[in-house]
């Protein structure tokens, strides 16, 4: 007598078509992730982080270019600068919205060529208009404007890889994702201070601050067409999407992720303007020939602790790790009240870290909560989660633009007192209203979400 022994069963292949499209994705079947799909979705993760990462770094340069704009003869008013730094973040939170649903129109490594080769255009463009400091304000606007399309990407990356990883993986790859790209504004606030004034000897070569990136941009379009891959199964979910519209609770959660998320792209934002305004003499330290400015450490801080607030809200609930993270912010604002008018730089900087620490915080326990309030309102019924997967999108879109109220909030702060410190009041009774409904709503275990674990 023989014996047969048997095995599992080989995975197939995913078929790969002209155009580097993918048949038969199946992610969820193990033996199919184990053979092939995650060697094939972690290139993809790698080449979308640096995309994202990228367009990060694009949507913020005028952050810290406007700081440097007088050096090079430019005369803005205040109000002027501020709609420099938050023009961007208006213009990138819309683009969110259309940005969903390019990958399932045209395929993730081909909006991912597309989304990054329009990042030529902002960074062209700035190294253009910044040679001219008679550039009238509106042109500036304009090139200001089109830096937007670094905030877009965001939206398209995370539509993209959630294609790509099975249930059980895809918040690790999400949070790789979402942090990556982060922490390109940090990047681009340490980077071009360095950049536009090494060699500088009478004046600042601010062109730099655009073209220095256009090479990387390059690599990441060549990457992308080279490595990446298009899932024919991504498709996109318009229905899930304004089931997702009409979930009263979307509203309130895209509400809380524009005090967190939106208040971490705001503050970033105006970080280096408000030390240039408040400390110019610790606007930039020189180390030899270069400038080196510690704003970037605001956007830094907040993009590593991001993942913190993850993990926290994984062991002590969203909804609780939200509302303290709003009581954090609101002590830090009121940290800086109180400072701001007596203290010196490294105590401002320290406030402030604690307050961008609290936002990082904040970012990743509200995006914890989202799927965890539609599972509780659906009981976990199949077209809710989709309904969730597409909240996640539209959230992310709304809370951008967070990036554009916080500065116009300090601009009309200035313009009304002279000084910031009204504009602050005003973030520490926002903290503690949203602090209060996040408790209220999610955090006592009453009511419609009784039992729930939020």
């Amino acid at each position: 007598m023989t014996s047969t022994i048997t095995g599992p069963t080989p995975a197939h292949a995913p078929t790969t078509r002209p155009g580097r499209w993918l048949d038969g994705w199946t992610p969820e079947d193990p033996a199919f992730w184990q053979s092939h799909g995650r060697r094939i979705a972690r290139r993809n993760l790698g080449w979308s982080i640096f995309a994202e990462f990228l367009g990060f770094v694009v949507w913020q340069l005028w952050s810290i270019v406007v700081v440097m704009l007088p050096s090079a003869g430019f005369e803005l008013t205040t109000a002027e600068s501020f709609w420099l730094i938050s023009l961007p973040s208006l213009v990138g939170a819309t683009l969110r919205f259309p940005y969903t649903f390019m990958v399932a129109i045209v395929g993730g490594r081909n909006w991912t060529m597309i989304s990054a080769g329009l990042l030529l255009i902002p960074a062209m463009l700035l190294g253009i208009v910044v040679q001219n400091p008679d550039a009238p304000f509106w042109m500036l606007l304009v090139v200001a404007a089109t830096a937007g399309v670094g905030g877009g990407n965001f939206a398209s990356s995370m539509a993209n890889i959630t294609h790509f990883y099975p249930q059980r993986e895809k918040g690790w790859a999400l949070g790789l994702n979402a942090a990556g790209g982060n922490v390109g504004a940090a990047v681009a606030q340490f980077a071009v201070p360095i950049v536009v004034t090494v060699g500088a000897a009478a004046s600042l070569n601010l062109a730099l601050a655009g073209w220095m990136w256009i090479p990387f941009i390059l690599i990441a379009v060549w990457g992308a067409w080279r490595f990446m891959d298009n899932i024919t199964s991504a498709k996109a979910d318009f229905s899930a999407s304004a089931q997702a519209l009409r979930e009263p609770h979307m509203w309130l959660l895209a509400l809380l992720y524009i005090g967190t998320f939106g208040s971490f792209i705001g503050f970033a934002g105006v970080f280096p303007k408000l030390i240039a305004d408040q400390f110019p003499d610790f606007s930039t330290f020189q180390i030899g020939t270069a400038s080196v400015s510690l704003a970037f450490l605001g956007a830094l801080v907040s993009s590593l602790t991001r993942p913190y607030g993850g993990r926290l809200a994984d062991r002590f609930g969203g909804a609780r790790m939200t509302a303290a993270s709003f009581l954090l912010m609101a002590a830090g604002a009121v940290a800086l009240i109180v400072t701001l008018p007596v203290a010196g730089f490294w105590t401002f900087l320290l406030c402030f870290l604690f307050l961008f620490t609290a936002t990082g915080i904040g970012n990743g326990a509200t995006y914890r909560m989202i799927p965890s309030v539609f599972a509780a309102r659906s009981g976990g019924e199949v077209g809710t989660q989709r309904a969730s997967a597409a909240a996640l999108g539209l959230i992310s879109a709304i809370g951008a633009y967070g990036g554009f109220l916080v500065p116009q909030v300090l601009s009309a702060s200035h313009s009304a007192t002279g000084g910031y410190e009204a504009a602050f009041i005003g973030f520490v009774v926002v903290y503690l209203v949203l602090a209060g409904i996040t408790f209220a709503v999610y955090a006592t275990r009453r009511g419609a979400f009784a039992g729930a674990r939020i």
